[in-house]
Order: C-alpha cells, then sequence, then structure tokens
C-alpha cells in the first residue's frame, strides 16, 4: 500500500495548506475512489476527498462555498454544510467519506471525529432510493455500452432516453413539491443529418430558480455525454469500462444493503474483494462483451435483499432533523468562534 500522507505532504498538494478555506479547517481527509473500497490496481488513480468548514462569511455574510476540487490531483473536498445536505439524501458519494477504515483517513480532527461519532444521524431508509438510483445508473450505463455496437441507432436512442429520465428520478424526489412548470422527453424524427431519431424536449417553467434549473440540465448533460464517451472508446477501453461499471454495481448493492441491515456504512469492501476483483478483471464478460448468467443472478440476488432490507430495516424514513439541526448549528458555533483549532494538530 502506498504511503498516503507522505504524499500529502508533498509539494502537489501544498494546497492542502495554503488555500484559506482548507488548511486547519480541514476535519476531514481519506481516500476516495478504488483505494476507498480496496479494488485498486496497480495503474489506480490516487483520490481524496474530504470535509472542510464553512467560514464565517458563509454563514454569516454574503459568500457562498460548497466544494473545492485540486483536478490535478483529484481531490475534492466539501464544504460542511453542502455535506450535511447530501448526507442527508444517502447521497453514496459522500457516505463513502464516513465508512473508511481507520488507516484510511488522512486527516481526522476532533470535530471530524464527532461527525463520525453523529454519522447515524443521516442514515434512513433514503439510502434503498439513493443508492439504488446510482447503481442503476451503473447498470444503465452497462446496458447502453452493450448495445452501442449491436442495435440500430434509434433503438440506441431510446436506452439514453430511459437514462435520462432515470437519472432525473433523484432530482425529482429531492424537488418533490415543485409546482413551477413541466418537462416532457421524447423521442421523434431527427433534426441532426446524421441520426435517424433523436430525443427531444418540450420544457415550460416559471419563476424556476436558475441553480435549480442549471442542475436539472447537468443530470441530463452528464448522462448525454457519458455515453458519447462511451462510444468513443476503443474495444480494450470499452472492456474495462464496463467491467468497472459492473463491479461499482455491485459494490453499490452492497454498501446500501450494509446501512439498511445493519446501520453502517462500510465503505472499504474488504470481505467481498475476491468478488469484485474478479468482476474487475472481466472474469463475468463475455467475448461479445455481454455478462455471464451468473453475474446477473449475483446481480437480482442482491437487488432483492436491499428490496428486502428496505422493507424491514429498523432505521427512520427521514433523518430526525431536529437532531441534525441541533449538530449542524453546534458545529457552525465551532467554525465561527474558532473551536475546531482545538485538537487540530494535522500539520
Amino acid at each position: 500500500m502506498k504511503d498516503f500522507k507522505a504524499l500529502m505532504n508533498t509539494g502537489q498538494y501544498d494546497f492542502l495548506r495554503k488555500e484559506e478555506r482548507l488548511g486547519k479547517r480541514i476535519i476531514l481527509l481519506g481516500l476516495g475512489g478504488s483505494y476507498a473500497y480496496g479494488t485498486f490496481q496497480e495503474n489506480s488513480d490516487i483520490d481524496f476527498r474530504g470535509i472542510t468548514l464553512n467560514m464565517t462569511s458563509d454563514l454569516l455574510g454574503l459568500t457562498e462555498f460548497e466544494q473545492y476540487e485540486d483536478d490535478k490531483t483529484d481531490t475534492v473536498i466539501y464544504s460542511f454544510n453542502k455535506m450535511v445536505k447530501l448526507l442527508l439524501e444517502c447521497n453514496p458519494n459522500t457516505c463513502e467519506i464516513l465508512g473508511l477504515e481507520e488507516e484510511q483517513y488522512l486527516i481526522k480532527t476532533k470535530l471530524g471525529q464527532e461527525l463520525l461519532d453523529q454519522k447515524g444521524l443521516f442514515l434512513s431508509k433514503r439510502a434503498a432510493k439513493s443508492f439504488g438510483g446510482y447503481a442503476g445508473a451503473q447498470l444503465r450505463r452497462l446496458q447502453n455500452a452493450i448495445a452501442r455496437d449491436a442495435v440500430p441507432q434509434r433503438e440506441r436512442e431510446k436506452h439514453i432516453l430511459n437514462s435520462v429520465r432515470n437519472a432525473l428520478e433523484d432530482f425529482e424526489r429531492r424537488y418533490g413539491d415543485f409546482d413551477r412548470g413541466s418537462i416532457r422527453l421524447y423521442i421523434d424524427k431527427a433534426e441532426n443529418p446524421e441520426l435517424e431519431t433523436e430525443i427531444f424536449v418540450d420544457a415550460e417553467y416559471r419563476h424556476m430558480p436558475l441553480r435549480d434549473y442549471e442542475n436539472m440540465w447537468a443530470v441530463m448533460h452528464n448522462v448525454v455525454r457519458d455515453y458519447d464517451k462511451i462510444g468513443k472508446r476503443n474495444r480494450k477501453m470499452d472492456d474495462n469500462h464496463l467491467n468497472k461499471h459492473a463491479m461499482h454495481l455491485i459494490r453499490l448493492f452492497m454498501m446500501a444493503v450494509d446501512i439498511l441491515e445493519k446501520g453502517e456504512i462500510n465503505t472499504c469492501r474488504r470481505q467481498e474483494l475476491d468478488l469484485l476483483r474478479k468482476i474487475r478483471s472481466g472474469g463475468f464478460q463475455r467475448e461479445d462483451k455481454t455478462f455471464t448468467p451468473e453475474f446477473y443472478d449475483i446481480l437480482e440476488a442482491y437487488e432483492k435483499r436491499m428490496e428486502k432490507a428496505s422493507r424491514e430495516s429498523l432505521l427512520p424514513d427521514n433523518p430526525d432533523m431536529e437532531k441534525v439541526e441541533a449538530f449542524v448549528e453546534y458545529v457552525n458555533r465551532k467554525a465561527i468562534e474558532g473551536g475546531y483549532l482545538e485538537g487540530n494538530t494535522w500539520y
């Protein structure tokens, strides 16, 4: 295993210490991606994910801050308030940060430990929808990629349309009471001369917040972009891409089941590594790029287990917002008063 703490202290990560919004305001920083899951390979990318406290001007003034990204090092650090909102939705990409093994944390301050101690506040039956939605997106990417060379363009367009509709489910759930307009997606004869059919949009909105509008279109744009990326890869890259999606599909179900059955976030899948690595290495893929019946049997078993766990889970339907509010207020008071420096000796 690489020495990630030594890497963190090299010059390429100086932004962790020098950026005004980071430095001693970081309460948690840990591994992300394959090194977090335990599925890394020799050439796997190194990802860091973390949480930093909001500044006083964010909480009492006019500034806004959601996350800091450093593309060169694949590092993403969320503001505490943004992280809370994502955790309340059981967002898989952010729940992961609270489920690492001890040695996978590179920075953990006193407040960071308190957040880990309180992670149960954010766990609810929403995990079935959130993790299931992400898993469904992975499955659709598999289906889309496999279908790319096997079906006519008009059929591929249907795959994209279904993917877009399903990707919007999470958005619509978060804005379930939204009544400021509507959107209709459908397929018709193409206006693009290079296509036979294409997806069209009829949308009508009134007094819609620009950021919400932008987020909705970003969801749809990302699906189309990801599909186009698959179409441009060579055969070898496609195989790697497909197997990686297949692995993450099963991993997402594994994490969801742990949350619903045990009330635990377990990001590193140490007990299932043999299965996940077999999927990642193409152990369930046929020569024609489709997957074996055994893979779909595993998938079906996890889907049924998650559905059962969702029905029988002792977790609440939704988080206790009164307790969440109290904890968030406690942390943000520390951020304003400087109390976050207590026990903070990471550099």
